[in-house]
């Protein structure tokens, strides 16, 4: 039996899938990553010195321009292939919990419902000040790709700046997804690591408690690195989860 096969009789036979998907999927719908260079007007930058709250408090201008231009490009952005493998996976799977390290809305986009961010949300910005939620969504952004300096929002309970509602580096994860996806691997019996090589932590404890209670662990990604006892397929996401789970 090939190892395909192997994955599609896991897939089917299992009761309570979490999947864990990774910047590699974004990438393939043409979400820039943070490896990647970056262009234009943004090109001098290193992406690693605007995602900080430092940088914040030193060029709030220069920050929140950078990130409505992100903002922009997740806007323009589709959902692809594996998105929707994904959506339809759920459908037919008692229970799925879709864990994602991206801050876009392909997932949710694709019909995706239970989707756990760990890594926040581009499109839910909260108060740098008081760390409330705006009450409406923010407009969308003219001409990103000029990478200007933008003025953040004020905040319409304390006039504090708006700030992306993601995490930054030298920030904690939020604790109630990272419990609850915790709490899910805990529960699974197989769980599906994609476009993500899966050994950064804290994301990386999903594989080893996912383990530690016996699930199947598969991973779909360009480059495999397997733990002794997982499954793989190199390739892309967009490519191979269309052909599972059909």
């Amino acid at each position: 039996m090939t190892a395909q096969n192997q994955i599609i009789e896991a897939l089917n036979a299992a009761r309570h899938i979490v999947v864990l998907t990774g910047a590699g999927v974004s990438a393939e719908s043409g979400i820039p990553t943070f490896r990647d260079p970056l262009t234009g007007l943004w090109q001098r930058f290193d992406p690693m010195e605007l995602a900080s709250a430092q940088a914040f408090r030193r060029n709030p201008a220069l920050v929140w321009g950078w990130y409505e231009w992100r903002r922009m490009k997740v806007m323009q952005a589709q959902p692809n292939p594996a998105h929707r493998a994904l959506a339809r996976l759920a459908k037919h799977t008692p229970q799925m919990i879709l864990v994602t390290q991206n801050v876009d809305d392909l997932h949710e986009r694709a019909g995706s419902r239970d989707v756990i961010h760990l890594h926040g949300s581009l499109l839910q910005p909260r108060c740098f000040a008081c760390a409330r939620e705006p009450q409406s969504r923010l407009p969308v952004p003219n001409e990103p790709e000029q990478g200007r300096e933008l003025e953040p929002p004020r905040c319409e309970h304390c006039g504090g700046r708006l700030r992306p509602g993601v995490v930054w580096f030298g920030e904690s994860l939020p604790e109630a997804a990272l419990s609850r996806a915790f709490s899910a691997a805990q529960e699974a019996d197989l769980l599906l690591v994609v476009g993500t090589s899966g050994v950064v932590y804290p994301a990386a404890e999903l594989p080893t408690i996912a383990r530690s209670v016996g699930a199947r662990v598969i991973h779909i990604n360009p480059q495999l690195s397997l733990e002794d006892g997982d499954w793989g397929i190199a390739g892309a996401a967009g490519e191979i989860l269309p052909q599972l789970i059909a």
